[in-house]
């Protein structure tokens, strides 16, 4: 197979995972057990609309899981990376390697 017959890496990034958002939450999630939503708002700078939607996309997708409860003085929403969500990142992240390889040679 020659280099023109290869794959680019640019084939292999997730729209899903990609959008720097939603990238965004799922590495915040992969370094920690849970996140609340306050905490994931605050870190990426989004509004409640904006983030509460991009985790409606990476629930859909299976990437992440919610849990609603309380803390005794108010409701929250604690939000969990899935297995298959840490495999999406990872992968994401390989393929965002793999282009940097191509850019640095």
């Amino acid at each position: 197979m020659s280099a023109h017959d290869a794959r680019h890496p640019l084939a292999d990034l997730d729209e899903t995972v990609h959008q720097r958002a939603r990238l965004g939450i799922l590495a915040i999630l992969n370094e920690t057990k849970e996140a609340d939503f306050t905490h994931l708002k605050t870190a990426l700078g989004l509004t409640d609309g904006n983030l509460g939607r991009h985790l409606e996309v990476l629930g859909e997708a299976g990437h992440v899981t919610l849990r609603k409860g309380s803390d005794g003085r108010r409701n929250r929403t604690w939000v969990r990376i899935t297995a298959k969500g840490r495999r999406a990142l990872r992968m994401e992240v390989e393929s965002l390697r793999q282009l940097l390889m191509i850019t640095e040679r």
